[in-house]
């Protein structure tokens, strides 16, 4: 140390630079931070952006009342660039407290004749030119740039959450860490009230925060409809009717994706006397042999791409649809606008989405005693009616012959493990994890998918940087599904991500005789993982309680190559009796749920969703620290959030909810 200075400082990134001194600002080292700017500055006497630096420097200065340094600072900064318009603006406040008004308005002025004549209409156009950028780039797979194009359309303005939650996921899928980033007018609370669904599951194991996530995208991004059903529209309906339930499926995946691989051959093992089966389509228009399938074994197939929300929730009502099951929740092409109008009497989340909706409208969701277990019903606003196994699978699946271990560029006879998830669902706890595992097997590979731009080589680096070989990284490529599968023929152990875990990819290694390794968390996704491997057979074992058993059972079961192999043979043999794979059953058992539903509706008991707290909630989650340590929602995680209500319950009244507030005191 250089007194109380790190002896790296010509090392420190900006970023880090600015992270050092915020946390030294609020460990009340005021004196610190002020030393390790001066310091900073004086190794970087020229860097590209150290006016922003000086900007930082002059803003601390005058935090802590050193008005002339901060003025200083300020000058030095626009004359290094007398287009970055901050410390003009930070250089009027300081001068008009300094009570120099007139050259405060100078400053103040100058800023307005950069901006010159900008305009409600001029700030559009920018906004709409940078979104699209931003839309092409990420198409393009250009994730850099589209990012880039991002921040500076949420510079303009902090309060687009279509862009907010595009740039925090494409920050994710580079395998960016820290995701989220403070900076001028856009704090960390903001982004977490802002972050998509998707993202929300990806990023931290707390399963309020994706609660009101979830809230926050229905209020703010779905909204309420002018026009909308309600009970009375369908009170006609509770006669008992002498023929099948209507049940519509609806979705834009039910085709070459992982919902379309899961439910390839549902379809068509509905009991046509309980159940007429209708699918509403809203995916891409290119067709495929999944798509082709999955129409052939329907009764009634509609492409509602190209009809608006109102259109195509008055077909569905049209066609008077009982229970309408919504495949797709928060994902892409999704139709939650269709959902709120309410185009059916019993509306039910289950498969695409890993969470609650925390809609209005959605009445159930579908899990299983493993996924949403008994006392985690809080975390949900839909009614939790439960299958002996969520997932359903497609047993005709097929499968390419595999190719050798030389053909995928792996080791002829070393340890295969792999995680073919995306990289959004990799964090540094995990990959970490993964690099201390690979310490301990040196003979080991780790076999991922390829990722976005750039992010490939970031975890590269950070192996190489903790002490793995480049080369025991290797990246698999973009292959037709079929192909893709047969890649577990090659694999020793499948290591799970969390806190979102594989989902159709677990089922995929299960089928393929890979055993899998979860780390289990609280949040619905982190536990989909875990209700598939029980459900194929194998045992507890398999399901981690912390991320040092989940790294010692690995390295055990990677030192015990006999135990692996007798693994695979078991999963083999068991996929005919297995839960996981018994897809009639799993049939009857929601056609079982949906007749409970349709008696809920005829009784007149469907459950109403419920929303109160939500937005308390959602202050209460901007209070946690999801990234400085691994976040984990343990034993006392509801404690705590109880601590929280009841400490704002003694500054302003809170109401009583069915969560965690039931009995103000």
């Amino acid at each position: 140390m250089l007194g109380n200075l790190p002896l790296d400082v010509p090392g420190l990134s900006v970023i880090e630079l600015f992270d050092l001194t915020q946390r030294r600002k609020n460990d009340g080292d005021v004196q610190g931070a002020l030393d390790l700017y001066k310091e900073w500055l004086r190794v970087h006497p020229i860097f590209p952006i150290r006016h922003a630096v000086l900007f930082n420097y002059g803003v601390a200065l005058s935090d802590a009342g050193q008005l002339n340094e901060a003025k200083a600072a300020f000058d030095e900064a626009i004359r290094l660039d007398p287009k970055f318009l901050p410390p003009y603006i930070n250089l009027g406040t300081l001068l008009e407290r300094m009570g120099t008004i007139v050259p405060a308005i100078e400053s103040w002025t100058k800023v307005a004749n950069i901006l010159g004549e900008v305009n409600g209409t001029q700030i559009n156009y920018k906004l709409t030119a940078l979104k699209n950028l931003g839309r092409v780039f990420e198409a393009a797979n250009l994730d850099a740039k589209a990012e880039e194009v991002l921040r500076l359309s949420l510079d303009v303005s902090a309060t687009q959450r279509d862009v907010l939650q595009q740039w925090i996921s494409l920050r994710q899928r580079q395998w960016k860490w820290p995701v989220l980033l403070p900076w001028d007018g856009m704090t960390v609370a903001m982004q977490k009230k802002g972050i998509s669904p998707l993202s929300a599951a990806c990023y931290a194991d707390d399963p309020m925060l994706h609660l009101v996530s979830s809230f926050h995208f229905s209020q703010e991004d779905v909204g309420r409809p002018a026009r909308f059903h309600d009970p009375a529209d369908f009170a006609a309906r509770r006669q008992d009717p002498a023929r099948p339930l209507r049940v519509g499926y609806v979705s834009s995946d039910l085709r070459h994706h992982a919902v379309g691989f899961l439910t390839a051959e549902l379809f068509s093992l509905h009991d046509r006397s309980q159940v007429e089966v209708s699918v509403y389509y809203c995916g891409i228009a290119a067709t495929d042999p999944i798509k082709e399938r999955i129409q052939g074994s329907v009764d009634h197939w509609y492409d509602i791409r190209t009809l608006d929300e109102d259109q195509a929730a008055d077909l569905i009502f049209d066609h008077q649809i009982d229970i309408l099951i919504d495949l797709n929740g928060y994902t892409k092409d999704a139709r939650p606008k269709m959902f709120a109008r309410r185009p059916a009497p019993i509306l039910v989340n289950w498969l695409g989405f890993p969470g609650s909706m925390a809609s209005p409208s959605h009445h159930y969701i579908i899990a299983d005693d493993f996924i949403i277990p008994e006392g985690d019903e809080i975390f949900y606003t839909e009614k939790v009616l439960r299958l002996p196994c969520y997932q359903p699978n497609d047993r005709q699946r097929t499968v390419a012959a595999p190719l050798s271990r030389q053909e995928a560029g792996l080791p002829e006879n070393g340890l295969v493990l792999c995680s073919f998830n995306g990289t959004q669902k990799i964090t540094p706890s995990v990959f970490d994890a993964w690099l201390e595992i690979l310490h301990q097997l040196p003979d080991a590979v780790l076999w991922l998918l390829k990722g976005g731009e750039g992010a490939d080589e970031r975890l590269v680096a950070h192996a190489v940087q903790r002490g793995i070989a480049a080369e025991r990284l290797i990246f698999a490529g973009k292959v037709p599904n079929p192909v893709h599968v047969s890649r577990y023929a090659l694999v020793d152990l499948f290591l799970d991500t969390f806190p979102y875990g594989a989902h159709t990819t677990c089922s995929d290694a299960l089928w393929m005789g890979v055993p899998v390794l979860t780390l289990v968390g609280r949040g619905f996704a982190s536990r989909v993982s875990g209700s598939l491997v029980l459900a194929a057979g194998l045992s507890s074992d398999f399901l981690c309680q912390s991320r040092d058993d989940y790294i010692s059972r690995a390295i055990a079961l990677g030192r015990d190559r006999p135990a692996l192999r007798a693994l695979r043979t078991r999963l083999l043999a068991g996929r005919g009796s297995s839960r996981l794979f018994d897809l009639p059953a799993l049939v009857r058992s929601l056609e079982a749920l949906y007749a409970q539903m349709w008696e809920d509706f005829r009784q007149d008991r469907l459950p109403r969703p419920d929303l109160r707290n939500l937005e308390i909630y959602s202050d209460l989650c901007t209070q946690t620290d999801h990234e400085t340590a691994e976040f984990r929602a343990g034993p006392g995680y509801v404690e705590e959030l109880r601590a929280r209500l009841a400490d704002l319950h003694r500054f302003a009244a809170v109401p009583a909810d069915r969560r965690l507030w039931t009995s103000p005191t």
